[in-house]
């Protein structure tokens, strides 16, 4: 799993959303990630939305979008995620953490 953070390089809302296509798309072109695990931070809630729009513009492209509330053992996506990855180990996992969003490709 690779993470993206986002959230502590003070971009600005649309530098911070190229990047994270860049880095998608790279990671996707590359095929050596099969998820990625997106810092997008607390602050005002402005990029965590930016990013998990941008997530569903993305339709049919991914197989799941996860967002940090929802990355535990009882979501069926997170699960399947996790296990067709090896079961990372993940200190954010379990925790409902809004700060962070996951894309398993």
């Amino acid at each position: 799993m690779k993470t993206i953070d986002i959230g502590h390089r003070n971009l600005f809302l649309d530098e911070a959303i190229t990047l994270l296509e860049t880095e998608v798309s790279d990671a996707m072109y590359r095929g050596n990630v099969q998820a990625v695990k997106i810092i997008h931070g607390h602050g005002s809630g402005a990029l965590r939305r930016a990013v998990r729009e941008w997530c569903k513009d993305q339709h049919g492209r991914f197989k799941a979008i996860i967002t940090g509330e929802d990355y535990d053992m009882f979501h069926p996506d997170t699960a399947a995620m996790r296990s067709e990855c090896g079961l990372p180990y993940d200190p954010d996992f379990g925790k409902r953490n809004r700060a962070i969003t996951y894309i398993w490709f």
